[in-house]
């Protein structure tokens, strides 16, 4: 089955609303999908037999040198330019004021000559200090996980294999603590990119730069053991290879992103829920989605079972996910299930009715991974031709009856009350990045983000009701301007209803990272880790095919990523 055979009257029929879809705690409950970024990366990299050389490997017996990784796509080639340093541990930092690191990285627009070479390495191991022209598409940098390194490295160079119940814990021995692109710091600008087919969807080519780091970093873990053990030292075992990701420590820095390209995010959420709506749509089940949908199932189950974090919240929505995923393998053992009219679409309201949030959203990850055919076209829709826009000549009845339609949730908040606008969104001039603040306590209030987006139109509409409904919108702005950017935004919405964050983004009751986890889940990130309510460690590529794997493997066959066992390896 197709999309053309699903009617899309049945598929509106059946999506979710956005009241539902963007409430904070659902989002905050988000798993990656067949439609996640990487995902879609991946598979174009195995459809269209994408190249993969390493043009130069030029790196001491410790591991410091350069190095250039090229992958040809059907048009064009794009090259990884990698520095590696010998830094101090006092100089090794995560945070963004950072000034050095272990490793530093560009993804160049095509082969690199000499003399680019030469150019990027005075820059690149400067980062946002150096300086870079249009043929650099992303600047990245990343640190070791200095144990976990040094324990990799030991034990191939021993002639053995690490020891799993140390790897697994972290699953990496590199994470990113920045991946640029867009034009940042001189780079090309994302119009350069945006046409090309290869790189078109969202973060495409800042996720192509991360796979290529994934596969550089096991190149320099086995040189560095070559090295130190010669003759003795073994390769990283394949199963080993797959398992390890690239980490990321992600922070505040993201959340902005959501609320500023609203029509970005619709696109990504739309995408999802259309996938979902014609999932649901399926008059019958095959043996074939059935046999698939029950082998991704299992591996959720384990892979839930391996996931474990310190957060003591989240600890606790790990086990109830569990519960859910081993209640819903029952349910599918009864056959009458599956094979009942329309099962996938009973399987979808079984778990609304019956699981948490977690379940919810990981049951719809499982109920697109059988059905590829129907909804894997949908990836190539995720980005943003359009823009928010003023529409002047709306009335201002018009324009109310979308605030009472779209934003009924912001009206039901009582912003008088001091709880409710409890925290602000400003730019830190000494971290470089977003922060939330105290309203009551914190210093910054006058350097606000507009980011307080329900509270902005609840005054908005207090403000209209001494305003004629037959006035237009112009009118209205010539005479306060100060609402100009929330009217854009409500008149965005009306024509993409997965736009707005449907919560208050100040409250005291804010839990930030239900923002990090939501996008990051589009990312296509695994094993969320919570270090607080304002950061979360994730895995890039766990599981993941490597290059040389692309040619001769099932690229889906890596949403649930899991621990080998020892005796795989």
């Amino acid at each position: 089955m197709t999309s053309t055979t699903i009617s899309p009257t049945s598929v509106a029929s059946v999506m979710r609303p956005p009241d539902q879809v963007m409430s904070l705690d659902r989002m905050g409950a988000s798993f990656q999908t067949r439609l996640s970024f990487m995902r879609n990366l991946v598979r174009k990299m195995a459809r269209e037999q994408w190249r993969f050389e390493c043009l130069r490997f030029n790196i001491n017996e410790l591991g410091y040198g350069h190095s250039v990784y090229a992958v040809h796509t059907p048009e064009r080639t794009y090259s990884l330019v990698a520095f590696t340093n010998e830094i101090t541990p006092e100089q090794r930092s995560d945070r963004v004021v950072a000034e050095a690191w272990d490793a530093t990285f560009n993804l160049f627009d095509g082969v690199p000559t000499e003399a680019d070479i030469q150019r990027l390495a005075k820059n690149t191991p400067k980062q946002e200090a150096g300086r870079y022209q249009s043929s650099e598409l992303v600047l990245a940098r990343a640190n070791k996980s200095v144990r976990l390194f040094e324990h990799v490295v030991s034990c191939l160079a021993a002639g053995k294999q690490p020891d799993i119940d140390t790897v697994a814990p972290v699953g990496y021995v590199f994470r990113t603590t920045a991946v640029y692109g867009s034009g940042k710091f001189g780079c090309a600008d994302r119009s350069k990119i945006a046409d090309r087919p290869e790189i078109q969807g969202a973060f495409q080519v800042e996720l192509l730069t991360v796979y290529l780091i994934r596969w550089f970093v096991i190149d320099l873990i086995e040189h560095v053991a070559r090295e130190r053990g010669g003759s003795t030292a073994v390769s990283l075992a394949p199963e080993l290879q797959n398992f390890l990701g690239i980490g990321n420590s992600t922070g505040l820095g993201m959340a902005p992103f959501l609320v500023k390209y609203q029509v970005l995010v619709h696109t990504w959420v739309n995408a999802r829920e259309t996938a979902l709506a014609r999932v649901r749509c399926v008059e019958s089940s095959t043996p074939g989605t059935r046999k698939h949908f029950q082998r991704v199932l299992a591996q959720a189950i384990r892979h839930a079972g391996e996931w474990e974090v310190d957060d003591r919240q989240q600890t606790i929505r790990i086990k109830k996910l569990r519960s859910d995923l081993e209640e819903l393998s029952i349910w599918c053992e009864n056959e009458e299930n599956l094979r009942q009219s329309r099962p996938w679409n009973a399987l979808f309201e079984y778990v609304q009715a019956h699981f948490s949030l977690q379940g919810q959203e990981l049951a719809i990850s499982l109920l697109l991974e059988p059905h590829g055919e129907l909804v894997d076209d949908l990836a190539e829709t995720l980005y943003a031709s359009s823009k928010a826009q003023l529409e002047p000549a709306m009335r201002i009845a018009r324009l109310k009856d979308l605030i009472r339609d779209l934003y009924h949730w912001a009206l039901e908040i009582d912003f008088s009350n001091p709880d409710s606008q409890r925290h602000f969104w400003y730019y830190s001039e000494d971290k470089i990045e977003p922060r939330l603040g105290n309203r009551a306590t914190d210093i910054g209030v006058d350097f606000e983000m507009p980011l307080a987006i329900g509270r902005d139109v609840s005054q908005l509409f207090q403000a209209l009701q001494e305003v004629s409904g037959e006035q237009s919108v112009g009118t209205f702005v010539l005479a306060h301007p100060e609402f100009r950017y929330v009217i854009r935004r409500i008149q965005t919405t009306s024509h993409f209803c997965y736009a707005e964050i449907r919560d208050n983004l100040v409250g005291a009751t804010l839990l930030p990272l239900n923002l990090l986890r939501f996008k990051l889940s589009f990312f296509g990130a695994s094993k969320f880790d919570p270090k607080s309510d304002l950061w979360t460690r994730i895995n890039m590529y766990q599981g993941a095919p490597l290059p040389n794997q692309l040619a001769h493997c099932d690229p889906d066959d890596w949403a649930f990523p899991l621990i080998p066992r020892k005796e795989e390896i």
